[in-house]
């Protein structure tokens, strides 16, 4: 498979709800570590907004399903993940708009255009133990991939294992943003809950690409 299609986009989302569902205690715990305990809860309620949408959602262009998965997010997320994820998954679509199937090349454009979106608001930089930590080398897995004329499969491969080497190393980070920063030193040792969520979103992505080769 060289392309994306729109449904694998869409059961991309399905999935995203059924492992935010499974894995909402465990993000929580991670959250309340360092944060507000409640990560995987937020999660789990905006991706399950999204899966009820998904079947309105058929038929429409790639862009169009991630504008709204975002614009779902925003309005039903609390907490900072709503406005992260949601311009993520917002700015993403935009870039992708009237896209029913991507290559490696879009794939990595939206993500980046994605990753964009959450810097802007969250003025978030790697190593500053954040979802960025997961979501930068992804972008520059795909960016490399992409240059050197891999197939989809191998580029997927790729940007799971950069986004799981993304979420282990905020473990020894101290947190800079949010309510964890605040912790300072006492952060260090604990992994951030939403560089989890994120790495969760890639390696769902991955699995998804490897089933319909």
């Amino acid at each position: 498979m060289n392309v994306i299609s729109q449904m694998l986009i869409n059961n991309w989302l399905k999935e995203i709800a059924v492992v935010m569902g499974q894995n909402k205690d465990y993000l929580s715990q991670l959250d309340a570590a360092i944060g507000d305990a409640d990560h995987g809860i937020n999660m789990n309620r905006g991706f399950q907004k999204v899966l009820a949408k998904t079947e309105s959602f058929e038929g429409q262009d790639i862009g169009a399903i991630l504008k709204n998965t975002g614009m779902t997010l925003i309005s039903s997320v609390g907490g900072a993940a709503g406005p992260l994820y949601g311009k993520f998954f917002m700015q993403m679509g935009i870039s992708l708009k009237g896209k029913m199937e991507l290559s490696l090349e879009d794939l990595s454009n939206g993500i980046c255009k994605g990753l964009d979106g959450v810097k802007g608001i969250g003025k978030a930089s790697v190593g500053d133990k954040t979802m960025v930590d997961v979501w930068e080398p992804v972008v520059k897995s795909l960016q490399e991939s992409y240059s050197e004329n891999e197939t989809l499969e191998l580029a997927a491969e790729k940007m799971a294992t950069a986004a799981e080497t993304g979420m282990k190393s905020t473990i020894n980070m101290i947190a800079k943003k949010g309510r964890a920063s605040y912790l300072g030193e006492r952060s260090i040792g604990h992994q951030d809950p939403g560089a989890t969520s994120s790495c969760l979103i890639v390696k769902i992505l991955q699995d998804i690409i490897i089933e319909n080769k």
